[in-house]
């Protein structure tokens, strides 16, 4: 074999060893996404079991998104603090006592502080995965390897939905239906334990990061990890980490600037917001509950939450297909241009229901027309904004003050994502759709965002991003 092809070969082989660690991290993301979703399928039944209107629904439903701000803000401090390792193994924890509280609660509040504490866990793991892959990954693989997180995450959702319908038709097609001493909703909460699980024992078994390791004085450490995921002069890549972090260590001050942070903190900030102010999780924690208000029956609303589920992966994995290929600007902005469109299309449709008495009831032709724009949009988010935010993210900020920035940048995500939820319902009793006609004109400031805001990031080693 020649000199070449052993280069080559041991190329492929610590590639192969980068996925296989990214993968490991990216198994925060699916509990990220079965965790935030699950509830989709329990929404009408928890109302019906604790009695209680749609404001108080919202607000359960929505409870996780403030402990998931709360997480996210904490995440960036902890993993500078006790390395990423601990901070996956800590979300692990809080995620197992979650859904065993979650799946017995006495009283709706209970079941929201337990959402809380998951939430908290959704928080720290929507940091720490991006910024572990982003700082294990060759920057030619690192937009793909960074969107195992939303692979991950898409997956987890669509097992969630999978794991619901299951359960709702072993209980006579209701997920209020009993399945032995609880209700089916009970489980569907529940079952998030069983991948929490090995998700503690994965993230144990995988090496620390190499950029932590370094920034913590553990060089020797730092070097013997680099060599197996780096194929060039791990002495240069050290001395190049070195002179990116500084002499001090980073903290949450480097992030101001002279308009309260630096204006690259800023844009992360806004595309994180602006990520979820297009509606994309009213989709994926009401779409049972919103088909089921337009005449749909409550099985068959829970199928098509699973075929939402079905597009959201096909559309991901365009994006992994397309990210490191033709660039992040321009796979946002074919996006944004796309659920621009289908929401104005989702919102049109609904405003052909006709009410019956106190029931609404979309008529035929009209809910095929919301169904696939409502699907569209869907897969153009998944192709575009669902992954492409979580790699900017991940390796958009300068190397001193990634871990500060990512965690505010991912807070920011999870307050747009509360403010939505916990207003839906109330929206959609006003009028659904005007609320989608609000959905489709932040998807259309997007794309006025990306294009006059947003620099290119491909192909750029993380110590390469500037300020």
């Amino acid at each position: 074999m020649s000199a070449l092809q052993t280069r080559a070969s041991g190329g492929t082989a610590k590639l192969g060893h980068v996925v296989m660690i990214a993968g490991a991290a990216a198994l925060g993301g699916f509990l990220f996404g079965y965790d935030t979703s699950v509830i989709n399928g329990g929404v009408d039944a928890i109302q019906e079991h604790f009695g209680v209107g749609s404001a108080m629904t919202g607000v359960t439903v929505s409870s996780a998104l403030l402990g998931s701000a709360v997480g996210a803000g904490i995440a960036g401090g902890l993993a500078d603090r006790i390395g990423r390792i601990r901070v996956m193994q800590l979300a692990a924890v809080l995620f197992i006592i979650s859904a065993i509280g979650s799946a017995v609660p006495f009283a709706i509040w209970d079941l929201a502080i337990w959402r809380v504490v998951g939430g908290v866990a959704i928080g720290i793991a929507s940091v720490i995965a991006p910024a572990y892959i982003a700082e294990v990954a060759p920057a030619q693989y690192r937009g793909r390897l960074s969107a195992l997180q939303q692979l991950a995450i898409v997956l987890g959702i669509a097992v969630s939905q999978l794991v619901n319908y299951g359960l709702a038709a072993f209980a006579g097609g209701s997920a209020s239906g009993m399945l032995g001493p609880i209700q089916a909703w009970q489980w569907m909460l529940g079952v998030a334990a069983i991948p929490a699980i090995v998700y503690l024992v994965v993230a144990s078994s995988i090496p620390e990061s190499p950029r932590y390791l370094v920034a913590a004085g553990e060089v020797d450490q730092a070097r013997d990890v680099l060599s197996k995921i780096e194929a060039g002069d791990v002495d240069a890549k050290i001395a190049e980490i070195q002179a990116a972090l500084g002499e001090q260590k980073p903290k949450l001050s480097d992030l101001r600037g002279r308009f309260g942070v630096l204006p690259i903190v800023w844009v992360g900030m806004a595309i994180a917001a602006l990520q979820q102010f297009v509606g994309i999780n009213v989709i994926f924690y009401y779409s049972s509950s919103l088909w089921h208000s337009v005449g749909i029956d409550e099985e068959s609303s829970l199928l098509l939450s699973l075929f939402t589920s079905i597009v959201n992966i096909i559309g991901t994995l365009v994006a992994i297909a397309l990210v490191d290929k033709i660039g992040r600007k321009p796979l946002l902005v074919i996006g944004s241009v796309g659920m621009t469109v289908s929401l104005a299309v989702t919102g049109w449709a609904f405003s052909f229901a006709e009410v019956v008495g106190e029931d609404a009831v979309l008529p035929p032709q009209w809910g095929v027309v919301a169904l696939i724009s409502a699907s569209a949009f869907v897969l153009f988010f998944a192709a575009s904004w669902g992954v492409v935010m979580w790699v900017l993210l991940g390796e958009m900020f300068p190397v001193r003050i990634r871990a500060a920035a990512l965690a505010l940048g991912t807070a920011t995500n999870w307050v747009a994502n509360w403010l939505v939820t916990v207003s839906f319902p109330s929206m959609r009793d006003w009028n659904l759709p005007v609320t989608y006609f609000i959905y489709a004109a932040f998807a259309a400031l997007s794309v006025v965002f990306v294009v006059k805001y947003l620099k290119e990031t491909n192909g750029r080693s993380l110590e390469e991003m500037g300020s």
